[in-house]
C-alpha cells in the first residue's frame, strides 16, 4: 500500500509523521511525503530516505487582510497541484500532522474522496487540523481534550503522540558512555527544545551553586545554538565544574541524552512531552507562555494532573517557587519514582503503531474513488 504523509514548519509536525514512517516501511508498505520547499521538512524527510513532494503554502495576519488573500490564493492552487499529484501517485491514503500544507493536501484527498486521517500532537487543536477535522475519516489525537471542539465523535481516536525509533531504542548505558558519565551520577537534563529557551537558562544558571552542591549531580544544559557562549560565558565553570555541568549548543543525539538522564528541565512542546513521556523521565515543565492559544500550559497539566510532571509558570522562573521544585525533583528519589511510573501510563511508545493501525482502518472506509472536479474550490475552503 502507500501512504501520503503531510505536515511542515516545525520539527513538532515532522517527527511523529516520521516515526510512523518507520512503522508504514516495516509492515511493507511505502511512504511519500509532502511538504513546503522553504520548510525544515525537506531536510528531514530526505535525511530518513523518504521521497519528498514539495507544495507552496502561507500563514496569515488576520491583522492585514492581503496576507489572507495571497494565503487563500496558494492554498487554492496547491491544493490544485496536489490532487494532480495524488491522482497520479494514486495513495490508500492521507496522513496529515499540521501546518498550513496539510490543509491543501487534505482538501485534495477530500475531493478525491480517498480515506484522510488527521493526528494532532498538542492538547489545543491547530488551525490546520480544525479545518480538517469535518473532512477528515479519522483523527488520530494525542490528549483527549483535544477532540473536544469536534461535532462527530465516532472519528476520534486517542494514540498518543509517535516517537521515532532513535529515541526509544537508545540505552542508558549507550548514553551515559556517550556523555562520559559514570553510572552512579544523578543526571538532570535542560532543554528549551531545539532553539533553547533563554529564560529557563538563565534561571538555571541563577542556581548554580544550589545544583552543584547536590553531590553526584550531573547537569546536561543543552543551551541552543544562539545561546551556547552565552551561557558558557556566565557560568564561568572551572575545570572540576566543568566536569559535572556539561554544555551543549545542540544535541542530535538526544535519544541517547534522555536515556542517560534521571529527570528533565523542558519546555512543553509536543514533541518534548513525547520523548520525555517515552523514555517515563520525570520531569519539571515550564510552558512556553506564548504558544499559541497557551497550549504548552494545557499539554503540561494533562501531565501535571497524572502525577507524571511538575510545572512551575515561566513568569514564576526567577521567584523561590522554580529553585525549590527543581530541588525538590532533583532531591526526591520517591517522587521521581512515582513520575516515572504515572509516565508510563501515557503508552507513548506504543503511539506509533497505535496511529498505523488508525490509517490501516481508515483505508477500509468505503469510498468512490478518484474526483477530479475543480468546481467551487473557492467556496469549498470557506467551508
Amino acid at each position: 500500500m502507500l501512504f501520503v504523509l503531510t505536515g511542515g514548519g516545525t520539527a513538532g509536525h515532522i517527527n511523529p509523521a516520521l516515526a510512523l514512517a518507520e512503522v508504514l516501511e516495516e509492515q511493507g508498505h511505502r511512504v511519500l511525503f509532502a511538504g513546503t520547499p522553504q520548510g525544515i521538512e525537506g531536510a528531514l524527510v530526505g535525511v530518513a530516505g523518504i521521497e519528498f513532494r514539495a507544495f507552496e503554502a502561507s500563514g496569515f495576519n488576520r491583522r492585514h487582510p492581503l496576507s489572507i488573500v495571497k494565503a487563500l490564493q496558494k492554498t487554492l492552487q496547491s491544493t490544485r497541484a496536489a490532487k494532480l499529484w495524488l491522482a497520479e501517485v494514486k495513495p490508500d491514503a492521507v496522513v496529515c500532522f499540521g501546518a498550513y500544507v496539510s490543509i491543501a493536501l487534505g482538501r485534495a484527498a477530500y475531493q478525491l474522496k480517498l480515506p484522510l486521517v488527521i493526528h494532532e500532537q498538542n492538547s489545543v487543536m491547530g488551525l490546520a487540523n480544525r479545518y480538517l477535522a469535518k473532512k477528515a475519516t479519522r483523527i488520530a489525537l494525542t490528549y483527549d481534550c483535544s477532540g473536544k471542539g469536534v461535532s462527530d465523535k465516532s472519528k476520534l481516536v486517542t494514540s498518543g503522540n509517535p516517537v521515532r525509533k532513535a529515541v526509544l531504542a537508545a540505552t542508558r548505558s549507550q548514553g551515559r558512555s556517550l556523555l562520559g558519565i559514570s553510572e552512579q551520577s544523578l543526571v538532570l537534563l535542560v532543554f528549551g527544545g531545539s532553539l533553547g529557551a533563554r529564560h529557563i537558562n538563565s534561571a538555571v544558571i541563577a542556581m548554580k551553586d544550589q545544583l552543584l552542591a547536590h553531590e553526584g549531580l550531573v547537569i546536561v544544559h543543552v543551551a541552543g545554538p544562539k545561546q551556547y557562549e552565552e551561557v558558557l560565558e556566565t557560568l564561568a565553570l572551572t575545570e572540576q565544574e566543568a566536569k559535572r555541568w556539561l554544555v551543549f549548543g545542540y544535541q542530535d543525539r538526544m535519544g541517547e541524552v534522555m536515556a542517560a538522564s534521571d529527570a528533565v528541565l523542558a519546555r512543553a512542546g509536543a514533541t518534548s512531552l513525547a520523548e520525555i513521556s517515552a523514555r517515563h523521565l520525570p520531569a519539571l515543565l515550564v510552558p512556553f507562555p506564548f504558544a499559541t492559544e497557551d497550549h504548552q500550559t494545557t499539554n503540561a497539566h494533562a501531565f501535571v494532573e497524572r502525577g507524571a510532571a511538575l510545572m512551575v509558570a515561566d513568569e514564576a522562573l526567577d521567584t523561590p517557587d522554580f529553585s525549590a521544585a527543581l530541588l525538590r525533583l532533583v532531591g526526591d528519589g520517591g517522587l521521581r519514582a512515582a513520575m516515572s511510573e504515572a509516565q508510563a501510563g501515557f503508552r507513548t511508545a506504543d503511539a506509533a503503531a497505535i496511529l498505523a493501525d488508525v490509517v490501516m482502518a481508515a483505508t477500509h472506509c468505503t469510498h468512490n474513488g478518484y474526483n477530479t472536479s475543480y468546481q467551487n474550490e473557492a467556496a469549498d475552503l470557506e467551508t
